[in-house]
């Protein structure tokens, strides 16, 4: 009998190891709000939990490789069955993925107590085992068009190291590098996946309720300029060129990523939330872009806008939208959100605006911080309420998985 099939058959009221998606859609939500209340502390009370690492980039760090790298995992190990037909990472292989994972979290919470040696090679195990377990099962079933996806987690290990690098060293523009290319490939990411997704599933639901599905328009020219766009405007922040040269890449990608998501007519679904959130959360990305670009080209837009239009802007509601969308679909159970889910999807949305225009300078510092961090924790506190049952239940359907 499989690791996976045992997995199904042991309890019938217990089913968190049976697929990737079930543990790190639930931790990704737990530590989204652990994280920030760990930044909270660290503000006001001055909780010292960054050790002797700068707690702006341990909250950074924290936030890029502790909960969007478990989204990250739980979408990409789960999608992967779909691309490919293999049998889901499940039973104590995944139990062993997700404590390579949770080790990472406890040595960056202990930081200030474990040498700095110990803190990085634990923490840096875990995406280095993703992107093998990933590449493992696509080089296997001849997958190769998805090889791109390996190749980006393996940087984002290799970017991992460079910010453990700059925390041992104190070497801060290489952790403005390593945070900067971290924050690169993971826009990269939302842009490969969201842009494959998000007008799929907008033609699918159309086609559904007897609608045109013609209406969702995807170029080949603008798919292909917006990737390139984006994927050269991530090495130019890299390797330092001057302010209007980066504004006008930034400006061309920015543009190119609002032509593409404004072709899909996200409009057309304000009927369906578990759309909608995917075409405003992918419509953060070319506000961020363009954030850049203005304050490249005008300098009187708080440099740090931009990081937070993509940050809590198209990470956080991306992150809310896909992992509630996933959970029913992989669970056997129809597409329809929970009674009262819709409640995340607005404070996410809240969380993302307050923390921008407060980088904006439009609302007192610490309210806005306040402010975000508080509706930022009640959305994830909705997901978990919700959909923490479905996450550790057998499927509806009856089905494996």
């Amino acid at each position: 009998m499989s690791s996976h099939a045992s997995v199904m058959t042991g309890s019938r009221e217990w089913a968190l190891w049976a697929f990737p998606f079930r543990p790190f859609f639930l931790a990704t939500g737990a530590y989204a709000i652990l994280t920030l209340v760990g930044w909270l502390g660290i503000l006001i009370p001055g909780w010292p939990l960054a050790g002797d690492h700068p707690p702006m980039q341990w909250h950074s760090h924290e936030m890029l490789f502790g909960v969007v790298a478990a989204a990250i995992a739980g979408f990409l190990l789960t999608a992967m069955c779909n691309w490919t037909g293999a049998e889901p990472l499940s039973g104590r292989r995944l139990q062993g993925l997700f404590a390579l994972w949770l080790a990472g979290r406890v040595a960056m919470w202990l930081s200030g107590t474990l040498p700095h040696a110990v803190v990085a090679l634990v923490d840096l195990a875990f995406l280095a085992a993703v992107a093998a377990c990933a590449a493992y099962v696509i080089i296997r079933a001849g997958n190769m068009r998805n090889l791109p996806l390996v190749a980006v987690i393996t940087l984002l290990w290799l970017a991992n190291g460079l910010f453990h690098a700059g925390l041992a060293t104190g070497d801060a523009a290489l952790l403005r590098g390593a945070e900067l290319g971290t924050m690169g490939l993971i826009v990269m990411l939302m842009v490969l996946i969201g842009g494959r997704i998000t007008p799929a599933f907008t033609r699918n639901w159309l086609l559904r309720n007897g609608r045109d599905p013609g209406v969702v328009r995807t170029r080949p020219w603008l798919e292909a300029t917006t990737v390139a766009a984006t994927a050269l405007l991530i090495v130019l922040l890299l390797v330092g060129v001057p302010s209007m040269v980066l504004a006008v890449a930034a400006a061309v990608a920015g543009t190119a990523n609002l032509l593409r998501v404004a072709g899909w007519s996200g409009w057309q679904t304000r009927q369906e939330p578990l759309l909608w959130i995917l075409h405003l959360g992918y419509a953060w990305i070319p506000l961020g872009l363009l954030l850049l670009a203005a304050s490249e080209a005008f300098g009187q837009i708080a440099p740090t806008a931009w990081l937070h239009a993509l940050g809590p802007g198209a990470m956080g509601v991306l992150i809310i939208g896909v992992m509630s969308r996933v959970a029913l679909g992989h669970t056997g159970r129809p597409l329809a959100l929970p009674r009262g889910a819709v409640a995340s999807y607005v404070l996410i949305l809240v969380a993302a605006l307050s923390r921008l225009v407060t980088a904006l300078g439009w609302l007192p510092w610490q309210f806005g911080i306040v402010l975000s961090s508080a509706a930022w924790i009640g959305a994830f506190a909705v997901f978990l309420w919700l959909y923490a049952p479905i996450l550790v239940r057998p499927r509806a359907d009856g089905q494996p998985g």
